[in-house]
């Protein structure tokens, strides 16, 4: 079994524990301050200076769609629509965050995204997905799509 195979069942795995193992399905959490960088003091402007080398086009956005309700999984936590209401985000604290957030989306340069994807988010459950479940360059069109949410 591949090692992106292993991932996605582990993901699957825990949150269905989370998801299945009390008696009832705790609320959602409190989503954190979005407008708190995710990325360390010290990495912060060197990821802010980091370009998506992928062109939005809707091509572009198209591939990230799929990734966002394929391979990557964000979906799960994050929701059909990116508004952070996914089946795996009752009980993690702080709940996922609402991708939707005009103000978010505004304050995050595509490269404090890719930062995120490659390290996970500290102090959240967000996990790294590059490179274990999806490329950098799925990355990049992953971000597109995300933009694609407020309409870029």
């Amino acid at each position: 079994m591949n090692t992106v195979v292993r991932i996605r069942r582990a993901v699957v795995t825990v949150l269905a524990m989370a998801l299945m193992g009390g008696a009832a399905v705790p609320a959602l959490a409190a989503e954190r301050d979005p407008m708190t960088p995710r990325v360390p003091t010290d990495q912060l402007a060197a990821a802010r200076q980091l370009e998506n080398p992928i062109p939005y086009t809707s091509e572009s956005v198209g591939k990230g769609q799929k990734i966002y309700r394929g391979r990557g999984s964000c979906n799960v936590c994050h929701g059909e629509t990116g508004q952070g209401d996914g089946i795996g985000g009752p009980g993690l604290d702080p709940s996922p965050r609402n991708l939707t957030n005009t103000r978010w989306q505004s304050a995050r340069t595509d490269g404090e995204l890719m930062w995120v994807l490659k390290n996970g988010s500290p102090g959240t459950p967000m996990i790294t997905v590059v490179p274990g479940l999806i490329s950098e360059q799925d990355g990049w069109h992953l971000i597109n799509f995300l933009r694609s949410l407020v309409g870029k």
